[in-house]
């Protein structure tokens, strides 16, 4: 695959940004260069900051310093620490970033603003059914298995018309596509190809970049980048 100029000039990690800055600051510097760099707008860029695993006292000062939307993998987790602190904060926006079991849907469904693992029939039809019960909708994303790696969650490519023709009619409000690249290779492909199926498939919202590779992903067209070592450190465990 051939990839624009824009992915050849990723820029390379300043050591001033790194040291002089908070960890936050510093992401959004990193955001807002590869921004700049790629022709794009910073604010249509979301900072999610995965909090999996890390407790509610390192959540704390990431919110005091304005951050407003996080990540969560596991539903249970999620559910003890998110509910008193979004009662007391209503414009924070919680993501359910990881894979989903269909029988935690209707907890997903209530807890979450937006779910970035919607990857097969089973989950499209459990989430349908409790978004109508509940009358909520938090945003859908349809994840792709851009590598084709059987170890990980994610719709086939070839499957991706497939699934997200069925997420449509049963009402998911599906705003884009998400993928988690191979590891310990170049992810600049995997995101181009992200942003091509994305726009062949009439959405608008890439969910793509983590710690190690969000400023690559801005520059190839990411809305959502999914922040956790780069903000918070190693997990908690």
């Amino acid at each position: 695959m051939r990839l624009p100029i824009a992915a050849a000039m990723v820029p390379h990690e300043d050591p001033l940004i790194e040291n002089d800055l908070p960890p936050l600051e510093a992401v959004r510097e990193r955001i807002n260069r590869a921004a700049a760099l790629a022709g794009r707008c910073p604010a249509d860029i979301e900072l999610i900051a995965v909090s999996k695993t890390q407790p509610v006292e390192a959540i704390l000062p990431l919110i005091a310093s304005g951050q407003r939307s996080f990540g969560e993998n596991r539903v249970q987790e999620a559910q003890a620490k998110w509910p008193d602190i979004k009662a007391a904060r209503p414009r924070l926006r919680l993501h359910h970033v990881g894979q989903l079991q269909s029988n935690k849907a209707e907890d997903a469904v209530r807890l979450y603003d937006a779910i970035h693992s919607v990857d097969r029939p089973s989950l499209v039809t459990a989430l349908a059914r409790a978004m109508d019960r509940i009358g909520r909708r938090p945003d859908c994303f349809i994840q792709v298995n851009i590598g084709e790696e059987p170890q990980k969650g994610g719709c086939a490519i070839k499957a991706l018309p497939a699934l997200l023709r069925e997420a449509r009619d049963a009402g998911l409000p599906v705003i884009g596509l998400m993928a988690v690249p191979p590891a310990d290779v170049e992810a600049a492909p995997y995101f181009a190809l992200l942003a091509k199926l994305a726009a062949e498939s009439g959405l608008s919202a890439l969910s793509m970049g983590m710690s190690a590779d969000y400023e690559t992903a801005v520059m190839l067209g990411a809305t959502h980048v999914r922040v956790g070592t780069a903000l918070f450190g190693m997990r908690h465990v």
